[in-house]
């Protein structure tokens, strides 16, 4: 039928036009400092069954090997995240500080709530708090005196800090970093930031450099995992495949045209 063209065009339409819109995000972030792209997955949507297969086609016994089966176009699935490394930026600002490997550092909301982030970019706030730039605090609380000189993180999270007429540094505290299972589980709130779900799996924390958790690099923050190339090639095949399904709809219209014009 005519009219089912004209449906499956549409869908095709509409599943490119989301496409898009990820793609598009993923451009738009791609100097986002933390940021983990996007990938559209689709799917082909039910078949409608004329004949199905392994249907008898004789009094013989004999079946149908294939049957006639119609599909009806195609939705968006799912969108994935994917989390990988991106690539590690040196700064040397000393509260940059960037996860190699595996781990999300833990960011206490307004609300009391803890979400998980691999931005990099940390400040001290009036209290001497280490915080996110919105001001959200560092997890577990480190509070550095007023009168620190120097702040140094080292790769397993201590945070040891020098004071006026001291040698010796002094250790203030412990980062540590949080995991789970499923990463892409994660339910993104903005602000590079993500909440634990169900699908993620139940956070695990420990420090880093241990089991499977990364180490930090003061100094240094991870850029956007987002690769304009492939973003770029991305968009040129979503484009395409708009088209194309503009043109199924197109020839469905010309094909409906001439049967209205049968006398």
């Amino acid at each position: 039928m005519v009219t089912r063209s004209l449906d499956i065009g549409a869908t095709g339409m509409l599943a490119q036009q989301q496409n898009v819109d990820v793609i598009s995000n993923n451009i738009a972030n791609m100097t986002t400092t933390g940021f983990k792209r996007q990938r559209a997955e689709f799917h082909d949507l039910i078949y409608q069954n004329k004949i199905r297969p392994g249907a008898t086609s004789s009094n013989a016994d004999t079946t149908m090997p294939s049957g006639l089966q119609f599909g009806l176009g195609v939705s968006l699935g799912s969108i994935v995240r994917s989390h990988e490394q991106g690539t590690i930026q040196l700064t040397e600002n000393e509260l940059d500080l960037a996860v190699l490997g595996e781990g999300y550092f833990q960011i206490e909301l307004p609300d009391g709530e803890i979400a998980y982030t691999r931005q990099s970019v940390y400040q001290l706030n009036e209290n001497g708090e280490i915080v996110t730039p919105q001001g959200y605090r560092l997890e577990p609380g480190l509070n550095v005196p007023d009168d620190a000189l120097d702040i140094v993180v080292n790769n397993s999270g201590e945070v040891l800090v020098k004071l006026p007429d001291q040698v010796e540094y002094d250790n203030i505290g412990q980062i540590q970093l949080a995991n789970f299972i499923n990463p892409a589980g994660l339910d993104a709130i903005g602000d590079t930031m993500f909440l634990e779900t169900s699908a993620s799996g139940d956070v695990q924390t420990g420090n880093p450099g241990e089991d499977e958790f990364g180490t930090i690099r003061q100094g240094a923050i991870e850029n956007s995992n987002v690769n304009i190339v492939e973003e770029i090639t991305n968009l040129i095949a979503a484009q395409r495949a708009y088209e194309m399904n503009s043109n199924v709809i197109t020839t469905s219209d010309e094909m409906l045209q001439t049967i209205t014009q049968l006398r």
